[in-house]
Parts: C-alpha cells; sequence; structure tokens
C-alpha cells in the first residue's frame, strides 16, 4: 500500500463485510466504510477541493472523523485534524497558519465542534437537512501546495504540535511515513483481523492517528472509537466492546486505577484483553507495576514524537521487560546519542536523542528556520530528548534537554523526580520544574492526589528526601486537583511554568 486510501479500499475487497471500526453511534462495516470515503471524496471534490488543499477538519473520536480522513487524502489534499476541545483561540490560530481551503466540524458528534462551527457560520457539507458535518465557505484565497509525482511523498496530515513550550507548529508527515508507523505498530502488537482495539487517544494527536487508528485498520483489525477519557467509561467499555489491544498513556492508566481501586476491586481482567500499551509521556515504575499487578499483564512502553510519526522505539511483545526503558528502537530507524557538539557521547552516557528513518517528518510548514534546526546534516532528527542507552541496547529516556535543570551544577532530570513522587500512594501524577533564582536553579514539583488523600506538601517533601540526593530534591511541592492536560492526556508543563513565573 502506498497511500492511505489503500487500507479501506483493500479491506473492503477481501474482508468486505467484517467490522471495521465502532463509535457511540454504532458499528461500520469495511464496505460501508468505503461506500463513506468515496461519498464523502466526491462531495468534497464537488465542493472544490483539489491535490494540495489543506482541509481542517475539526472533531473528536468518531467514525466520520476517520471516513473524512480517508475521503480527505483520496483527493491528494492534506487533513488537518484539530481536536474541538481546543479553545477558540487555539483553533483559529491553526486554521490561521495553514491557511485551509476549507474547514469541516462534526457537529453530530461533538459540542464542541457545533460551538466552533458556529462561530465560523458553517453550512451544511450535504444537503441542507443534513448539519452532521458542517462547513465554512470555500477559501478562494488558499493556495494548494504542489503535490508530488509520488503519491507515498504527499503530505498526508498535518499535524499541530501541543504547543506546551512555545507556538504549535505544523508537522507535515507523508503517506509514507504514516504507513511506515501503521505497518510496524500492527507488526509489534502481532495484531490479526480478529483484534478488537480501543480507540480512545485522540486522532488529531499522532500517536491516536498512526499507531492506534492507522495500525489497527491497516491489520484489518477493528478499532473502537472513545471520544472522551472518564475512569468509569472505560472500565465500562474494556468489557463491554470486548477489547483485546488497549493503548494510551500513563495518566490515563494512573487514573483508570484510582477509580477502580476506589470502587473496591484489587483485580480486573477483561476475558478478552491481551496486550496493553503506554506512550505519549514518562511511565514510572510504581505505576507500571501497579498496572501489571492489577490486569495481569505486561505494560509495554514506548518512546516517539510527532515528528518521527511517531514511534522510535518499543518494547517489544514477547519479550516483556521490567524496567521502564522504551525498548529498542524500532526496525528501520537508527539512532544516535550526541553531545552538545552533535559528537556520540560514550556507551552508556546520556545525550540528545537524534533518529534517522523512514518516519521521519518531511518539515514544518512554512517554517524552514525551524525544520533546519530539527533535521540536521544526513537526515537525523534531533528529537530534544535526553536518552542514554543500556547495555543491553535499549533505550532510557531521561527527559526533555530544555526541561533539564542545572542544581549547584549537577544535572536534574524531572523524570527521576516525577517517579519518586509518583510512587507515593497517594499522587495520581506529578510534574517538575526548574525556577531560576539569583544565583541557582530550584527545583519545583506540582502533583496531583487521589480523592480523599491527607498528604501534606510536607510530608511529600519528606517522602522524596528518603529517595533523592539532596541537589534533586524539591524545594516546594504545590498540590493541584488536577494538572492541566491537553487532549492526548500529557501534562502541559508550559502552563505551569508560567505558574512557576509568575509566582
Amino acid at each position: 500500500m502506498r497511500r492511505l486510501d489503500d487500507v479501506p479500499r483493500a479491506w473492503a475487497e477481501a474482508r468486505g463485510a467484517a467490522v471495521a471500526l465502532s463509535d457511540a453511534g454504532r458499528a461500520y462495516t469495511w464496505e460501508e466504510l468505503e461506500r463513506w470515503r468515496r461519498a464523502l471524496a466526491q462531495r468534497l471534490a464537488t465542493l472544490g477541493i483539489r491535490a494540495g488543499d489543506r482541509v481542517v477538519v475539526v472533531g473528536e473520536n468518531s467514525a466520520p472523523l476517520v471516513a473524512l480522513l480517508f475521503a480527505i487524502v483520496s483527493l491528494d489534499a492534506w487533513v488537518v485534524n484539530v481536536n474541538a476541545r481546543l479553545a477558540p483561540r487555539e483553533v483559529d490560530g491553526i486554521v490561521g497558519h495553514c491557511s485551509p481551503r476549507c474547514v469541516l466540524f462534526l457537529a453530530a458528534t461533538s459540542g464542541d465542534a457545533l460551538a466552533h462551527a458556529q462561530r465560523h457560520d458553517a453550512a451544511p457539507l450535504g444537503d441542507a437537512t443534513d448539519a452532521s458535518v458542517l462547513r465554512t465557505a470555500v477559501n478562494a484565497h488558499s493556495v494548494p501546495e504542489t503535490v508530488p509525482g509520488d503519491p507515498a511523498a504527499n503530505v498526508a496530515a498535518l499535524i499541530y504540535t501541543t504547543g506546551t513550550t512555545g507556538n504549535p507548529k505544523g508537522v507535515m508527515l507523508t503517506h509514507a511515513n504514516l504507513l511506515f508507523i501503521a505497518s510496524l505498530s500492527a507488526r509489534l502488537r502481532h495484531l490479526s483481523p480478529e483484534d478488537r482495539v480501543y480507540g480512545l487517544l485522540p486522532i488529531a494527536h499522532v500517536y491516536g492517528l498512526a499507531s492506534v487508528c492507522l495500525g489497527t485498520l491497516l491489520a484489518g483489525a477493528s478499532v473502537h472509537l472513545q471520544a472522551r477519557f472518564a475512569p468509569q467509561a472505560m472500565a465500562e467499555f474494556l468489557a463491554r466492546e470486548r477489547i483485546s489491544v488497549c493503548q494510551g498513556v500513563p495518566a490515563m492508566y494512573a487514573k483508570l486505577l484510582e477509580y477502580l481501586k476506589g470502587q473496591g476491586h484489587e483485580h480486573l481482567r477483561p476475558g478478552a484483553l491481551r496486550a496493553l500499551y503506554a506512550g505519549g509521556s514518562p511511565l514510572a515504575p510504581a505505576l507500571k507495576h501497579e498496572v501489571e499487578t492489577f490486569f495481569g499483564l505486561p505494560l509495554h512502553n514506548g518512546y516517539g514524537l510527532t515528528e518521527a510519526s511517531p514511534t522510535i522505539a518499543q518494547t517489544r511483545y514477547e519479550a516483556p521487560r521490567s524496567d521502564c526503558s522504551v525498548g529498542h528502537v524500532v526496525p528501520g530507524v537508527e539512532v544516535r546519542i550526541v553531545d552538545a557538539a552533535g559528537h556520540d557521547v560514550a556507551a552508556g552516557e546520556p545525550g540528545e536523542l537524534w533518529a534517522r528513518g523512514p518516519n521521519v517528518m518531511k518539515g514544518y510548514y512554512r517554517d524552514p528556520e525551524a525544520t533546519a534546526i530539527a533535521i540536521r546534516s544526513g537526515g537525523w532528527l534531533a528529537t530534544g530528548d535526553i536518552a542514554r542507552q543500556g547495555s543491553d541496547g535499549a533505550l532510557h529516556i531521561e527527559g526533555r534537554l530544555k526541561e533539564l535543570i542545572i542544581r549547584s551544577g549537577f544535572n536534574v532530570y524531572p523524570v527521576e523526580v516525577e517517579a519518586v513522587l509518583n510512587a507515593h500512594p497517594e499522587v495520581t501524577q506529578s510534574a517538575v520544574l526548574g525556577r531560576k533564582t539569583p544565583s541557582d536553579e530550584e527545583v519545583v514539583a506540582f502533583v496531583e492526589l487521589v480523592p480523599g488523600a491527607r498528604a501534606t506538601p510536607a510530608a511529600l517533601l519528606q517522602f522524596a528526601a528518603a529517595a533523592l540526593a539532596p541537589y534533586k530534591r524539591p524545594t516546594e511541592i504545590i498540590v493541584m486537583a488536577s494538572l492541566p492536560a491537553a487532549a492526548n492526556g500529557k501534562v502541559l508543563k508550559g502552563r505551569l511554568m508560567q505558574l512557576v513565573r509568575g509566582a
């Protein structure tokens, strides 16, 4: 397969009557998905969508979102999925940057999408009686991008980063980028057409798009979509939908366990569930142990970033690990660990992780300067993450280069301090940042406690002191009812840094 839209076309021919996906509305077979794709593509072409156009889709996980994704890319246009839960300023910033030919709103499946549509005076995409998908007027000033002769090299998705440390950047991912990761994801998860995969991670983000959605469908398995996370809903969904593979971010698992334990459960083993995966943010040892004990299954870990479509490393299904390594580099991808000058560090030493392979983005849209900083000579992607390679070759992620705290001349990796705090029985999750002082840098920790917890900042400081060297210990611990998070569950450290600076 060379294009994303080859996926529904091929499976409609091979297994047309089998279920491809489901959402809160109903299940859809491969034949239905392919007919839907063709009808939407025809409507969009009639509307004036051309090859090289950007088409923004504002919505949440649902079957119409998947159908529109395949329809848009089948026209050689670029899909720009935007989570409807973003604020108006954020949505409008993306629209303003990519100057789309048209903006579509999944009004029937998302109240937030409907609200955005109303702000933009959107009209029905189809006839006037069908308001399930709304659209803006066609932008006559939108100029299409040049489409390469090789369809696999064309941009399929423009994904905007969450912008936790600055303005979001549009990451250009080609059909080849996404199909490479989708194929790897299917193979590494040992997917078969009989698998039923949990589709909670937002398709607007690369993990939910490439690994969960596209990887599942490429294997002929079915993806079962849920728009929003709630611990109770997730627990019920896993059992009711007979989910066999569950992928999520660590914060999702932490809140699920918090809920289930509050309900008096000590173990939960939904009959069909065979594999659990975590990614998107650091996995704490305490959480990994808790999840594995609770479900009786290994919790696999992985690492990637939007610019790498996203996967760079993953633990193997057939060889689960007892530590929190992100596993070995995936086949077809190369890595280096370098110092500030771009020279390889000694074996086992930490440094910035660079990666090269078919998964590396085409670049940042309309930002050649940022692209040149990220993609170095030889096609190496500078990830901005600090990593070290163990004696067995597995990667261990130490944290973000920009988040490194230098205290009294020593390096403090926030992920290490977070792992200690997360091990406290009354802590759901934590986020650690550095705070500049006139002469040094302090360690500040934000923590989210389980409901009914009685732990005080002083008690948490004492707990951390027992496991950390003096220079790693937080100067201050701030308890919050909930840590600010993006739609994919990742903690928004940029917002916390604003609090630190404001304080």
